[in-house]
């Protein structure tokens, strides 16, 4: 797995890292996954391109990072809400952003990479495995509410609900949108448990 190689030399500047972030996510939105070089990135952020290769090994690396930073920053908080709520929210808000031009750009970038490519690992851990574990938290919260069974398989219910929107995300036969990612769940939740109930 891709992960951030540690920094040689003295600490890295945190605000360092939001301007190179915010300079890569730029650049993903408005050019898509080609436009995102380590040339462009140190122009854009001024820096120069050592600063970049002391965290990420490449532009791609790079621009999964100004993805998952800008994923991490529309996250929706959950914490006081209704188990089932915030599991409905948290899918609203995937669907948001890979709903916008970085997002899509990034679906491309992970379509068009090898299953066990570093690229794809980090996607797969960093992305899809912290969504899974938050959904298996809220779905325990569910479970001991009362809105859904008590038998209820976590890993099947996190499969039936997550794995229709990475399906249409990676295919592109349908929109991912609120209304897409409502069904999914209003269809899981039919044979988990009532709906109305959170």
């Amino acid at each position: 797995m891709v992960e951030k190689k540690p920094a040689r030399g003295r600490p890295r500047d945190p605000a360092l890292r939001r301007k190179i972030i915010a300079a890569a996510a730029a650049l993903l939105d408005e050019g898509g996954i080609t436009a995102v070089t380590m040339e462009a990135v140190a122009a854009k952020a001024r820096v120069g391109k050592p600063t970049l290769y002391r965290e990420w090994p490449n532009a791609q690396a790079l621009a999964m990072a100004a993805f998952l930073e800008t994923t991490r920053a529309q996250k929706p908080r959950t914490g006081k809400t209704r188990p089932l709520d915030a599991l409905r929210e948290q899918l609203r808000a995937i669907a948001r952003g890979f709903s916008t031009r970085s997002g899509r750009n990034t679906a491309m970038m992970i379509a068009a990479a090898q299953h066990d490519s570093e690229l794809a690992k980090v996607f797969r851990n960093r992305f899809i495995m912290a969504r899974r574990e938050e959904g298996r938290t809220l779905l325990a919260r569910a479970i001991a509410a009362g809105a859904l069974r008590v038998d209820t398989d976590p890993d099947l219910a996190l499969d039936l609900i997550y794995a229709p929107l990475y399906f249409r995300l990676l295919i592109g036969h349908g929109p991912l949108d609120a209304a897409f990612t409502d069904a999914i769940l209003d269809a899981a939740l039919k044979g988990l448990g009532n709906p109305r109930k959170r």
